[in-house]
């Protein structure tokens, strides 16, 4: 099957990520220093032609959402970010906008055994299929690229891996910093620090 090169970002840094807050499907704004990571991919991105014509697609979440504008904005670009439900973060369920200590008063143990795995745990949030089916679903219908792809770090996680191929504990321990892009392209997969 063939696949569109996407470049692939996770959203700048927001005010619960320096806390240890998981956001899930709740949100929270990005801090100055996330702005600042949107604006550097943006100003990169501006660097390469594929990347000038490539289609901006984003989860509708708030800091995904802003990162895609600022990146937007700084291609020049006057068509509308296309958003993609698809792409949103995992939902934790009521554990979404939690810390990490609240989660542990809840549940205790649940971050001892397998670190990655505690996000498909979750009483009434996303299991890992639904959440990886949601995913590949939108990667089988990607189209053509190139394509600039504006996410959060589980997803970009399992995107990445079902893209390459990789077992899920491999792809759930990959990386999400928020200030790389990760070019797909024919399977692979190359991390670019911005």
């Amino acid at each position: 099957m063939s696949r569109p090169v996407i470049y692939l970002v996770r959203h700048g840094e927001t005010e619960w990520n320096r806390t240890r807050r998981y956001q899930g499907w709740s949100d929270s704004p990005l801090t100055e220093r996330g702005v600042a990571q949107a604006d550097a991919i943006g100003r990169w991105l501006c660097t390469l032609p594929e990347a000038r014509s490539a289609a901006l697609i984003a989860s509708p979440l708030g800091r995904a959402r802003h990162t895609a504008e600022i990146i937007g904005k700084c291609l020049g670009r006057a068509a509308a970010i296309r958003f993609d439900d698809r792409l949103r973060e995992i939902s934790l369920g009521s554990w979404d906008g939690l810390h990490r200590d609240e989660i542990a008063a809840i549940s205790p143990g649940i971050f001892d055994d397998d670190y990655f795995e505690w996000y498909f745990r979750t009483p009434d949030g996303e299991s890992y299929d639904a959440f990886a089916g949601r995913i590949a679903a939108w990667l089988a219908e990607a189209g053509e690229g190139p394509l600039i792809v504006v996410t959060h770090g589980v997803v970009t996680r399992v995107l990445r891996g079902l893209y390459a191929g990789l077992p899920r504990s491999q792809a759930l321990r990959l990386e999400v910093p928020q200030d790389r892009v990760f070019r797909l392209a024919n399977g692979t997969i190359e991390e670019i620090p911005v």
